[in-house]
C-alpha cells in the first residue's frame, strides 16, 4: 500500500548517477520537491514498504509510485509539460529516446564496471570509456546540445555522468574539446546547479 505524502517526495541517492538523473529533471522544471536521501544500505522502512526491488530513485507523487530513472523523468516530462524535455515530434523523440537507451547500455554499462567490478575490469571498462569518448567528440560540436538545439533527457542523462567523469579516473585528451565545451554548457545551467547534492559537489572540488 503505498504512502500518501501532501507534496511530492523523492527518494534519492546523494552519489547515485540515476538519481542524479532525476534531480536534473526536477530542478528543469522547478517542482517543489521534497528530496530524501537514502543510505542505500540502511534503507528506511517506509521505502521498503513502496517499492518491491528497493531502488533509487523512488519518487511518489500523492497515491502514485514509480522507480526506474527513465519511467520517472518521462512522467515529470508528461505532469509537467514546460519546458518540454523531449523533441514534439515522433520520429525526434523516437531518437532522443534511443541515444537515451546508447548513453544506459554503453556508458553506463562500463561506469558500473569502474565503481563496481574488479581492478583489472575496471581498468579495462575505463579505458574502454575513454576511446569511446574520444571517437564520439566530434559529435558534440553539431549542436549545443547532445545531438539537439535544446536541453533534452538524453543532456540529463548524460551530465552525471560527465560530472563523475575526474573522479571515476577518465581523463579525457585534447581531442576531446567539444565534450569539454558541451560540459560547460551543462554545469553552468541553473538546473544542474541546483540538482547537485554536496556529496556530488565534492567530486569536483
Amino acid at each position: 500500500m503505498a504512502l500518501k505524502h501532501s507534496t511530492m517526495v523523492l527518494y534519492s541517492d546523494a552519489l547515485d548517477i540515476a538519481s542524479h538523473r532525476t534531480r536534473i529533471v526536477l530542478a528543469e522544471k522547478g517542482i517543489a520537491v521534497n528530496i530524501i536521501y537514502v543510505d542505500s544500505n540502511n534503507p528506511p522502512e517506509d521505502l521498503l514498504t513502496i517499492n518491491p526491488y528497493n531502488t533509487l530513485p523512488t519518487l511518489v507523487d500523492r497515491d502514485l509510485v514509480l522507480y526506474e530513472a527513465g519511467i520517472i523523468t518521462e512522467y515529470l516530462d508528461e505532469r509537467f509539460p514546460h519546458p518540454p524535455l523531449l523533441p514534439v515530434y515522433p520520429v525526434a523523440r523516437a531518437k532522443c529516446r534511443l541515444m537515451i537507451h546508447r548513453i544506459e547500455h554503453d556508458w553506463l554499462t562500463l561506469i558500473n564496471i569502474i565503481q563496481k567490478g574488479k581492478k583489472n575490469e575496471a581498468d579495462d571498462a575505463r579505458k574502454n570509456l575513454r576511446g569511446q569518448l574520444i571517437t564520439i567528440a566530434p559529435v558534440f560540436s553539431e549542436a549545443p546540445y547532445f545531438l539537439s538545439e535544446d536541453f533534452t533527457l538524453a543532456d540529463c542523462c548524460l551530465a552525471p555522468m560527465l560530472w563523475r567523469l575526474i573522479s571515476l579516473g577518465v581523463e579525457l585528451p585534447s581531442q576531446t574539446k567539444p565534450i569539454g565545451d558541451y560540459m560547460n554548457r551543462l554545469f553552468a545551467r541553473d538546473s544542474f546547479k541546483a540538482s547537485l547534492s554536496e556529496l556530488e559537489r565534492e567530486l569536483r572540488d
